[in-house]
């Protein structure tokens, strides 16, 4: 997981003002696994400043995606967009029940980013992989009905 201290210096760099909330969102986003939405972390981030926008969150999260800090997942079948700031390589699951997302970390990712770097001499900056499906919880509770 990057830190927080990383995605705010990131930030500082492409030129933008570092504000509680900034640093508040940065906070959140290293220090979690869930995989929030920009409306979870907006949620989060009010209790403590109620005065943010979300279009700070929002706007904050569009320029870590554009600096290659945190990866835009997707919906987790809610329709809804997720991101994570786990930007190593390895698998996100998202179950189409409960819309969890976890991380399955994978040596082969690595190996598969390290191919397609050398045979594309991109300068690669994050990839996502996304499987959807059922969660083992949410498998026991479909084959209780």
């Amino acid at each position: 997981m990057i830190s927080a201290e990383i995605l705010t210096d990131a930030l500082k760099k492409a030129g933008m003002r570092i504000t509680p909330q900034r640093i508040a969102i940065c906070r959140l986003l290293s220090q979690t696994d869930s995989h929030p939405t920009a409306a979870m972390l907006y949620d989060e981030i009010r209790r403590e400043y109620p005065t943010i926008s979300l279009a700070t969150v929002y706007n904050t999260l569009d320029a870590l995606v554009g600096l290659g800090m945190v990866n835009v997942l997707g919906s987790a079948g809610d329709g809804k967009v997720h991101f994570d700031a786990d930007i190593s390589p390895h698998v996100n699951l998202a179950c189409t029940h409960c819309h969890k997302i976890i991380d399955l970390p994978s040596v082969r990712m690595s190996r598969i980013e390290s191919e397609v770097s050398q045979i594309s001499n991109y300068a690669l900056q994050g990839a996502r992989i996304l499987y959807y499906g059922l969660c083992p919880q949410c498998q026991t509770i479909n084959n209780q009905k």
